[in-house]
């Protein structure tokens, strides 16, 4: 597993890797200003130069907020989310932040578990807070060497 900093040059592999993990949760323009931004941190698992995974998150102040994680269909339930989030964390300690903080939904069991295992509590709910109605969990964790 290599853990890579994703570039503009990555935009097709995300779209797809998002189509297929996410169902298409982000259009290319916000996978294009992800990719471009320097604010913001993208991280990549590729073997054989197949994007696998991916960790993003903006940087803002002492703060990391975890905008998406995803894992291809196929090769989920292996410790590859774990290790895109610590990954994430650890890049994100290094230029600064000390806390993360991350909205996910109430349904989503095995992402609320992936972040638990990470230190991630829940800070509270936004009502409604996706297209189909569903609520989020907010959770936050203070990043340090256990967790990163």
């Amino acid at each position: 597993m290599a853990v890579i900093t994703l570039d503009p040059s990555w935009l097709a592999d995300c779209l797809a890797l998002d189509r297929s993990a996410l169902q298409g949760l982000w259009t290319k323009e916000q996978w294009r200003r992800e990719l471009e931004d320097p604010r913001r941190l993208c991280l990549g698992w590729t073997e054989a130069k197949t994007l696998l995974g991916v960790a993003c998150g903006w940087l803002v102040a002492d703060e990391l907020h975890i905008t998406l994680i995803a894992v291809d269909p196929s090769v989920r339930r292996r410790g590859h989310g774990k290790r895109l989030l610590s990954a994430l964390l650890q890049q994100a300690r290094q230029q600064g932040a000390i806390h993360a903080t991350l909205e996910v939904g109430t349904n989503n069991l095995a992402a609320i578990a992936l972040y638990a295992n990470g230190g991630f509590q829940s800070a509270g709910t936004r009502l409604k807070y996706y297209s189909d109605g569903s609520d989020a969990l907010i959770q936050w964790c203070r990043i340090n060497a256990s967790n990163s």
